[in-house]
């Protein structure tokens, strides 16, 4: 039998104990033990063949590059590069990746237009301290076959990564832990940004928001730049990271990607902050809060 305590698990730790040859209890069962989407266990990479892999992780290296790119231009600059594909495959795929054509930048959080959506508070908004403003988003990262999802909070005043978590599916559950696990280490914002994407707009991440009591921005409609911290942190992740690896799988990936925002926090000196770390900058001014 599942024990209770396991539901306190990471996700990926919670997959590690589902057993599928039991005979005393379905594999559906011990996922809905475990608050795990049967979807989650039944996850395989992507039915995608190499080509349209390698397709796919050069439009994920274009959209970082022109995130204002929509299928006929990214169709385009491939034709450029010697690749003989149209505009209907290129438009397939990046659906697959979650990038909207007429969107300007990955949108990998479908809006759910029944979900109350809430209007961006930050225009012109003087950020002076540290849990003043969170901001959040997911991203595609490739793997030599297949890929998965990032999601991660950002300090917008320290640039300081708050958290971060990888998951092999599109669901709730990695955005809400992302979100429990960084308010259990660090408190709350005062205010939390995000897209208007249905994993941020549902009523369980709005509910945990509010019962915390957080104000609630979200980004309008085709502006990408309302989130301009976490855009910038994912240029950084893929030209210094994704880029210059080749993840064999998820571990992989999710262990070197650890090391990199350890290093983004403690040792990259940024510009911005006067060549000072995200993590220098986030502990000396939360020690004057």
């Amino acid at each position: 039998m599942v024990k209770k305590k396991a539901i306190n698990l990471a996700r990926e730790d919670r997959l590690k104990l589902i057993e599928s040859d039991r005979p005393d209890i379905t594999v559906i069962r011990q996922c809905d033990l475990l608050q795990l989407p049967r979807s989650s266990f039944y996850y395989k990479p992507k039915g995608e063949d190499e080509y349209n892999q390698i397709l796919m992780n050069r439009i994920d290296e274009i959209n970082t590059e022109y995130p204002f790119y929509g299928y006929p231009r990214m169709t385009a600059e491939l034709r450029r590069e010697g690749y003989n594909i149209n505009e209907k495959r290129i438009s397939r795929l990046m659906g697959v990746m979650g990038i909207e054509a007429i969107y300007p930048k990955a949108n990998l959080s479908k809006r759910n237009f029944d979900h109350k959506v809430y209007p961006y508070l930050l225009k012109n908004k003087v950020i002076t301290g540290v849990n003043e403003v969170w901001g959040t988003d997911i991203t595609y990262i490739r793997l030599r076959s297949g890929f998965v999802y990032l999601v991660a909070l950002i300090d917008w005043f320290s640039r300081f990564v708050l958290n971060w978590v990888v998951s092999t599916s599109l669901d709730l559950i990695f955005c809400l832990e992302c979100l429990k696990e960084a308010i259990d280490v660090y408190g709350v914002p005062l205010i939390h940004n995000s897209d208007q994407g249905s994993h941020f707009t549902s009523n369980d991440y709005t509910g945990l928001l509010n019962t915390n009591g957080i104000e609630i921005s979200m980004d309008s409609r085709g502006r990408a730049l309302d989130n301009i911290f976490t855009e910038r942190l994912w240029r950084s992740l893929k030209y210094e990271e994704v880029y210059l690896k080749d993840y064999e799988n998820v571990e992989v990936a999710k262990e070197s990607i650890g090391k990199y925002f350890n290093f983004y926090n403690y040792r990259r000196l940024h510009q911005s902050l006067g060549y000072m770390t995200p993590a220098e900058i986030y502990q000396k001014n939360r020690n004057i809060l």
